[in-house]
């Protein structure tokens, strides 16, 4: 590993950076947070002080630009992530952005060109992936222990994105802004789902909106929404199997996740009843030609290897975040490319095109 710690600058210090990623990264010995920006100057000393961290501004530039910051991490919602993540390739920093990279295809197209021609390194916090029993189920796919694959289902069911949603969150309501169950539940999850399987060959899909109207909790405000709150899509894989995703935004009895992989030699299903914010681990399933004719499918543990973190208790979605982190400093230390990159970004941008474009095609 590397002898100095990456120093990394958090551009946000709301929820996601307090909760997710300083506890994260101050489980890592190969990181420190150096500075902390917020659009106010006393959020950003307050989480300074609250987290010892040495530099607190309310000027997200004056952050990229600190000599003390090697990483600047986007916190940010989505529609600042381009001109931030912009700002810091041309500084000629390393940079960490949130998922979506941007609110479009083309723009995080872009954004991939300038760092790769900058030559600095990026991450997109498509962090799911990396999480200890996605990482198994991966390895135990690539071992054989369903044979080859034939058929993957996915279905992704949340509170989140229903009729009624908070004042703070008003901002997501305007579809310009690309941030609705298929471009953040879809981006997370089919990113999922295909790293396990392999890239999708066909997509046919549909989106609904079945929310036109949603009230804001606070104001009582009621706003027109345009955008999708669920999304079904069916398709074959590059290997020859078939998929089908459903993704469900509004429920009010969420289902959480669950992936069923059927193969010519066994079964896996991957569940957790909490999609996203999870406390714990997903849980897997399985059953193959090596178990007990007749066997139902029993719980396979995930072996303690892949638990790697120095301090496992965090919650599992933020521990998903701490192995993304982990993987970002591997790959600076070794080579490899074990982290989620903006090259990945842009592969779920082009999905989520596909998806949306198949969709149009079907009668209102």
């Amino acid at each position: 590993m590397t002898t100095q710690a990456i120093r990394v600058g958090l551009i946000g210090a709301g929820g996601w950076a307090s909760y997710g990623h300083i506890p994260a990264l101050r489980t890592l010995p190969e990181f420190e947070v150096a500075a902390v920006s917020a659009r106010r100057k006393e959020s950003a000393q307050k989480a300074a002080e609250k987290f010892g961290i040495p530099h607190a501004y309310d000027d997200p530039h004056e952050l990229i630009n600190d000599p003390d910051v090697d990483l600047v991490a986007v916190v940010t919602p989505s529609p600042g992530h381009a001109p931030l993540v912009r700002a810091a390739i041309e500084a000629g920093k390393d940079v960490y952005s949130e998922w979506p990279l941007t609110l479009s295809t083309a723009d995080s197209e872009e954004l991939l060109a300038l760092a790769e021609a900058k030559g600095v390194r990026h991450i997109v916090g498509l962090q799911r992936r990396l999480g200890p029993a996605n990482r198994y189920a991966r390895d135990l796919l690539a071992r054989g222990y369903v044979g080859q694959v034939r058929a993957a289902r996915m279905s992704v069911g949340v509170d989140a994105f229903g009729p009624v949603m908070a004042d703070r969150v008003a901002w997501t309501i305007d579809a310009g802004n690309f941030t609705h169950v298929l471009s953040v539940y879809g981006g997370h999850f089919l990113d999922v789902l295909f790293q396990l399987v392999g890239p999708p060959k066909d997509v046919t899909a549909v989106t609904e909106n079945q929310f036109p109207e949603v009230t804001l909790a606070e104001s009582g405000e009621a706003v027109v929404s345009v955008k999708p709150d669920e999304a079904m899509a069916i398709g074959t894989l590059e290997s020859g199997g078939l998929f089908s995703v459903q993704l469900e935004g509004g429920q009010t009895f969420p289902t959480g996740l669950q992936i069923d992989i059927t193969g010519t030699e066994g079964v896996l299903r991957i569940t957790n009843a909490r999609a996203f914010e999870n406390t714990e681990d997903n849980t897997i399933h399985g059953v193959n030609a090596d178990s007990a004719p007749g066997s139902a499918p029993a719980v396979l543990p995930v072996p303690e290897a892949y638990r790697s973190l120095p301090d496992t208790s965090l919650d599992e979605s933020v521990q998903d975040l701490a192995h993304l982190y982990a993987a970002f400093a591997r790959d600076k230390a070794t080579g490899t490319h074990e982290a989620t990159t903006f090259a990945d970004a842009v592969n779920q941008h082009r999905l989520i095109d596909r998806i949306q474009q198949s969709s149009e095609t079907f009668p209102a």
